[in-house]
């Protein structure tokens, strides 16, 4: 376990020096879990549902990476009898948000044996935990939404937790409203507003990953200038479970200079879940919201999904999104029940189920190799590839390390511990 206490003789920035400290605690799962006996709960936070909309504009800026892979992509968007618009194509999630909260909750209750907090952060909305409040078993599910922040020509993602009910909708009515029309000074206003609210919590979430699916670099002017306008609004960064090791370190290099706790975000989008909680002694959400504002103290406890290496975590997930599920309720069960593109005429968006009478015959091949990765023996194979990659983005410099390098080195954990 790691105790990070920020020391801040060394920073000079104004906007600093008006922080308080904070204290984040770290715990590795196959170390022991070190639960305490004042440890009442585990907190799961940014864990997507399939109301979250995800952008397929990725798939061209990836293939223009390689000349011969964007040409064979354009040379089969040719064929196409619709227009492909992958500016408005995008796929959700496969898990409804009742096995979405049922998957995290189970993971607490059935490993740790701890009370469960969830809190599910879809992108924009709060459709999920407004359709779980509904349920009697459910009914105390925090409302909570990651926020997509435009900012100096990039986007930046906030997750805001626990709104109060009698003026969520409002609220998240008004971030939709600065995310289509931006300005510095609503921001603020905005940010001030769910800052008084003494029971909501904001997140920087994957601070230096944005929705251009590029980094920032750390200490970049959009970085330093949204911080330096935002951040007495912040109550804490994200240690995020789908991004590498590396990154997370730089993250909470960013933390110890702003002085805010990381959190734990487990960012889930496929059907594990999340690689990253929260221990807490509340038994609340808003108590836990508490310790985090109040008292700036956090403990974050890696899950044994955490030790395998990024590339791993990322081919399950995307394993997950191209998997098919029968027993699903209607309108999730296909893979491309899940992936919506504008009719014929430009219309509003459809499941490209009903836009074909079956996949193209190259879609599903190039599905086709992909699913041989759920073989063990090709996971097997894929660990030692990547896995000496991930070792070596351990960065030297960095004295005190925000995860150790053990999460990455191990080999203690199984595949079939991760199935």
């Amino acid at each position: 376990m790691v105790l990070m206490r920020q020391s801040w003789a060394r920073i000079g920035n104004p906007v600093i020096q008006n922080l308080r400290m904070a204290e984040t605690k770290l715990s590795c799962f196959w170390h022991g879990p070190d639960l305490g006996r004042e440890t009442r709960a585990a907190v799961s936070l940014h864990g997507h549902t399939n109301r979250s909309k995800e952008s397929l504009q990725l798939i061209p800026q990836l293939a223009r990476k390689g000349p011969m892979l964007y040409e064979a992509l354009e040379r089969q968007c040719r064929k196409s009898r619709i227009p492909v618009d992958f500016s408005r194509a995008y796929w959700t999630p496969p898990l409804t948000p009742k096995l979405a909260y049922e998957t995290e909750k189970c993971q607490i209750e059935n490993i740790l044996g701890l009370r469960a907090l969830v809190s599910l952060t879809d992108h924009d909305n709060i459709e999920a935990p407004t359709w779980l409040r509904t349920v009697p078993e459910t009914a105390h599910t925090p409302i909570s939404l990651e926020w997509s922040v435009p900012f100096a020509g990039t986007i930046f993602h906030l997750g805001v937790h626990n709104l109060p009910s009698d003026q969520a909708q409002t609220i998240v009515d008004d971030l939709a409203a600065y995310t289509r029309k931006p300005g510095d000074r609503r921001l603020c206003e905005l940010l001030a507003g769910l800052h008084r609210l003494p029971e909501v919590l904001v997140v920087f979430n994957h601070p230096l990953w944005t929705q251009s699916c590029v980094g920032v670099q750390r200490g970049s002017d959009d970085l330093d200038r949204f911080l330096r306008y935002v951040v007495r609004f912040l109550h804490a960064f994200e240690i995020n479970a789908t991004r590498s090791t590396r990154e997370n370190n730089l993250v909470g290099e960013l933390a110890e200079r702003w002085r805010r706790p990381l959190v734990s975000g487990g960012d889930r989008h496929g059907c594990m879940a999340n690689g990253v909680l929260n221990l807490t002694r509340a038994e609340t959400f808003s108590d836990f919201v508490s310790e985090i504002r109040q008292e700036g103290c956090s403990h974050v406890l890696l899950m044994p999904q955490y030790a395998e290496p990024v590339g791993i975590r990322t081919t399950r997930t995307l394993l997950d999104v191209i998997r098919n599920y029968p027993e699903y309720p209607r309108g999730s069960r296909r893979w491309d029940d899940r992936i919506f593109h504008p009719d014929a005429n430009g219309g509003p968006d459809r499941p490209i189920s009903t836009l074909w009478k079956a996949p193209p015959a190259f879609v599903e091949n190039i599905l086709s190799c992909i699913r041989l990765l759920e073989s063990a023996l090709v996971q097997r194979a894929a660990v030692g590839i990547f896995r000496p990659r991930v070792v070596s983005e351990m960065p030297a410099e960095i004295l005190t390390e925000v995860i150790p390098t053990e999460v990455v080195a191990t080999e203690a954990v199984s595949s079939e511990a991760l199935s």
